[in-house]
């Protein structure tokens, strides 16, 4: 039996190559989709991937999202499938800034990195083609990431470790949405056992070296503030964290322990001045957080250069 050929979407022209006449119109339907759930933040996008991949083959779809960034994901994926939207950006802060600093020496920490798609970008050439280590305890989601480095020249390093406060503790993950994954202290009697590794053990292992500018981003899910607690080195040194603070958390939980307990500069994409606006008063994330139903991402500091740098990027305009 021969194998189908490889399917292919460029976000830069349209091009979709290797598909058959029901997958071009299933990716229509997801590019659709995605559109038309937009105003609701996507809700309800992944129960309509269901429904279509229900009538088409499971396969691979291979995106290339600029230059030399190529990523893969089951075509249909509740997730990534937004992709197929040339007008869909995605956590569009976290962009803007890594394009803004691609000119800067440092290295990229993918915490938390799913399939990879900030290990993809953060190493190709349109963003400065930095060393990336990502970081990935789902061994489901760390197999999709390492075909992601296979497309990419093997281009960054691959933990399958989970992160957290200490190192060498086992800690069990479960969940049913590659996207959501959680880790927990004991066995929830599903899902799969992983090792922790600490932030600061990157310096041990001589995967980064001190006062190395580091920008690290921590898609932990639930466990950010332990992750934060375990690199306390880092965080001393040239390092920015990029870090969620979900906006059902009305507490602002995570923002809290690194502007007071972390004693780190605080910046948030403010969307009514179009910039990062320094976060000294926790009350202006009540209003930045204006939806309960995803994250915003918050960018800690202890260093004087990445503060100055974040500070300096212009207002966007088509944020």
């Amino acid at each position: 039996m021969i194998a189908p050929p490889l399917m292919s979407y460029d976000r830069a022209t349209g091009r979709l190559e290797g598909a058959t006449a029901i997958e071009r119109c299933a990716a229509l339907a997801f590019a659709a989709g995605a559109r038309a759930s937009a105003p609701m933040h996507h809700r309800g996008f992944s129960i309509g991937c269901r429904m279509i991949t229900a009538f088409i083959d499971q396969r691979e779809i291979v995106v290339t999202l600029g230059g030399d960034a190529r990523f893969a994901f089951p075509f249909g994926d509740g997730y990534w499938s937004l992709l197929l939207d040339r007008s869909f950006v995605y956590e569009g802060e976290i962009e803007r800034f890594l394009r803004s600093v691609a000119d800067v020496d440092y290295g990229f920490i993918d915490g938390g990195a799913n399939f990879g798609f900030w290990s993809v970008l953060a190493s190709s050439r349109p963003f400065g083609s930095h060393p990336v280590i990502a970081i990935e305890a789902s061994s489901v989601n760390a197999a999709k990431l390492r075909r992601n480095a296979e497309l990419n020249e093997g281009r960054f390093k691959i933990l399958h470790r989970a992160i957290g406060s200490t190192t060498g503790n086992t800690v069990w993950l479960g969940g049913a949405k590659h996207e959501a994954f959680r880790v927990e202290e004991a066995d929830g009697g599903a899902g799969e056992s992983v090792e922790m590794i600490s932030l600061d053990s990157l310096l041990d292992q001589g995967l980064v070296s001190s006062g190395q500018r580091l920008v690290i981003k921590l898609d932990v899910e639930g466990m950010e503030i332990e992750a934060a607690k375990g690199g306390k080195q880092l965080l001393a040194n040239e390092t920015v964290i990029i870090v969620e603070d979900h906006g059902s958390d009305r507490a602002h939980t995570v923002s809290r322990y690194l502007l007071e307990e972390a004693r780190c500069q605080l910046f948030v994409f403010d969307e009514a001045s179009e910039r990062y606006e320094a976060l000294t008063d926790l009350a202006m994330l009540d209003r930045i957080k204006a939806s309960t139903a995803f994250g915003y991402n918050v960018f800690a500091t202890n260093s004087p250069f990445w503060a100055e740098r974040i500070r300096s990027i212009p207002p966007s305009t088509s944020h």
